[in-house]
């Protein structure tokens, strides 16, 4: 269920990150219902960052902003987003006993070092999800006939 208060949700991301911009790339693809917005917190000029949040704390974890108004981080930030593009089932093991702690432990130790994760290993774990979604996403923008709708 898409609770009305949540969305729209707006993502505070890193692109200059392989693993955040590979992951964020998967989200915005499959965004079909508009439900999230994206902030590359590493753009050149960005320096509107949600109110009671530094720039800082926006390249430490990931940052969302509810509808609502509400600043979220971290791993539910991570629920709201996989659960607005249909793929809630990826965050099921953080619903777990126990899981949720681990995550919630795991999840800062990641932020920190993901930097260090190497580009192909990212490419490896993202390149199968990014290319069905942009599949996906250009099925529905073309017909049978290979007419296509910008």
């Amino acid at each position: 269920m898409i609770a009305r208060s949540v969305y729209p949700l707006t993502l505070y991301y890193e692109s200059a990150c392989a693993l955040c911009n590979a992951e964020m790339t998967n989200l915005m693809l499959r965004n079909h219902a508009g439900l999230l917005h994206f902030v590359d917190v590493s753009a050149p000029g960005f320096d509107e960052p949600p109110p009671g949040v530094t720039v800082d704390e926006l390249l430490e974890l990931i940052h969302a902003v509810q509808a609502d108004g509400t600043v979220i981080r971290g791993v539910p930030v991570f629920e709201h987003a996989y659960r607005a593009v249909g793929l809630g089932w990826v965050m099921a093991p953080v619903r777990l006993p126990g899981m949720r702690a681990l995550a919630d432990r795991l999840y800062p130790w990641l932020a920190r070092n993901r930097h260090r994760v190497p580009r192909a290993l990212v490419h490896g774990l993202f390149e199968t999800s990014v290319r069905r979604a942009a599949e996906r996403a250009a099925g529905r923008r073309c017909d049978a006939g290979g007419s296509c709708r910008l």
